[in-house]
């Protein structure tokens, strides 16, 4: 059998595609243009099985600061480098406040950048710079893309992060939950779906379905059929690893959309002091096909972190 090539190309000085053998898989755009009320930040979309399938959706209607994949933060110290209104307990209507205090993760270089091979890897440098325009983080962040499997329609993504306190405070990491919010934990990487994948099934080696909101597990995985074009696919994400003292648990759902995102801090803060670096650790297996318990649960078993 032919090798599979990954490649990755610098379109723009704003925008990294990868492809394999040909296919557009994902564009990383590092330089968002996106205005400050949606905390601007690096993300991952177009997002694509090997085939070409779409993988994502980009500035819904409903939350314009959702991009693809990308990792976020929604309670930060008093700042919000989620985007769009923060929670706050006892706010009139459903508790969320337009406040000017969203922050942002701005690219500074690329430690390293393969170009070509059976994996790819990609590292780089970023401060995330608070809305008084202080930088209370520096990111060392790394992409690896690998285990493309052409016959099976397979492609993996690692990401690793390691946040350290560049500020002279102790940060409060939380959530819309540790803020009075219930079973409202997302934080951290967060990937939504294709509007088609509303109502789409999940499944997880814990709880399914709705269930799945605000538990531990090692894996969930949500499969959905596409819109203009035949076929389905699936995304099966990875809980990882924390550093932090604080359990990993999925704020996952696919209504009103769908949606994958292991929080680190989903009903529990973490204090990072200044010095300190938390340490995420994550994995995105992406399926060119729908798949049930049968099928999921080798492939979940293989790719384990």
């Amino acid at each position: 059998m032919p090798e599979t090539r990954f490649h990755i190309a610098d379109s723009d000085g704003t925008t990294l595609v990868v492809t394999v053998d040909g296919t557009e898989i994902a564009r990383y755009v590092y330089r968002p243009d996106a205005p400050a009320e949606e905390s601007p930040k690096p993300y991952l979309y177009p997002l694509n099985t090997l085939s070409g399938a779409p993988l994502g959706v980009y500035r819904p209607w409903d939350h314009r600061w959702h991009k693809g994949l990308q990792m976020t933060w929604s309670h930060l110290s008093g700042d919000n480098f989620w985007g769009g209104p923060t929670f706050e307990a006892g706010a009139p209507g459903h508790g969320y406040v337009w406040r000017r205090n969203q922050g942002s993760q701005e690219h500074q270089s690329f430690e390293a950048l393969d170009t070509e091979g059976d994996e790819v890897t990609v590292r780089e440098l970023l401060h995330w710079v608070a809305s008084d325009q202080q930088t209370w983080i520096h990111e060392s962040r790394t992409l690896r893309f690998h285990s493309a499997d052409a016959a099976r329609g397979i492609w993996v993504l690692d990401f690793h992060t390691d946040l350290t306190n560049a500020h002279t405070e102790t940060l409060e990491m939380g959530s819309p939950t540790t803020h009075g919010r219930e079973k409202a934990g997302y934080t951290g990487l967060f990937w939504r779906g294709p509007r088609a994948w509303t109502g789409a099934d999940i499944l997880a080696d814990g709880a399914d379905g709705e269930e799945l909101m605000g538990t531990e597990g090692a894996w969930a995985a949500i499969s959905g059929e596409h819109d203009g074009i035949d076929g389905a696919a699936t995304v099966l994400a990875y809980a990882g690893t924390s550093s932090a003292p604080a359990p990993i648990k999925w704020f996952a759902r696919s209504d009103a959309f769908a949606c994958l995102n292991p929080s680190p801090a989903f009903d529990t803060e973490i204090k990072l002091d200044p010095g300190h670096t938390l340490r995420l650790r994550h994995r995105f297996v992406f399926i060119d096909q729908a798949t049930d318990r049968s099928i999921l649960k080798p492939i979940a078993a293989e790719f384990t972190l």
